[in-house]
């Protein structure tokens, strides 16, 4: 097996972990209300997304509830993607590197903040 198909494999095990923990959380609320914002924060955490982003992530949807009075749980998981995918489209990737190809690799131990690089470097 390839580095690009170990790479592939890695990152679609942490896709199915983080929708299994979501998902999970939303199987056991029916209602929207802030024990499900803290489950959901949890959630995130738990999956490696970031202390930081979490928060942000859950804030950014708690706002959103009360603007647009949100009272679906399927319709939070809605906001929730759309919030997620927000702070994805942010980052520049205009990266001007010298050579080609160029690789930036991001190691750490769980916990260390690593996705504080990310904000940091794509905002």
């Amino acid at each position: 097996m390839g580095f690009f198909e170990k790479l592939k494999q890695g990152l679609g095990k942490t896709k199915s972990s983080i929708d299994e923990k979501i998902n999970g959380v939303f199987s056991n609320f029916r209602k929207v209300d802030e024990e499900l914002l803290e489950e959901l924060e949890e959630a995130l955490i738990i999956s490696d997304i970031g202390m930081e982003t979490s928060l942000e992530i859950i804030s950014k949807l708690r706002n959103r509830i009360k603007r647009e009075n949100i009272k679906e749980a399927e319709e939070v998981k809605n906001v929730l993607r759309e919030e997620i995918q927000n702070i994805l489209e942010i980052c520049d990737n205009s990266l001007k590197l010298e050579t080609k190809p160029a690789v930036i690799l991001v190691v750490g131990v769980n916990g260390v903040r690593k996705d504080n690089f990310y904000r940091q470097n794509c905002k």
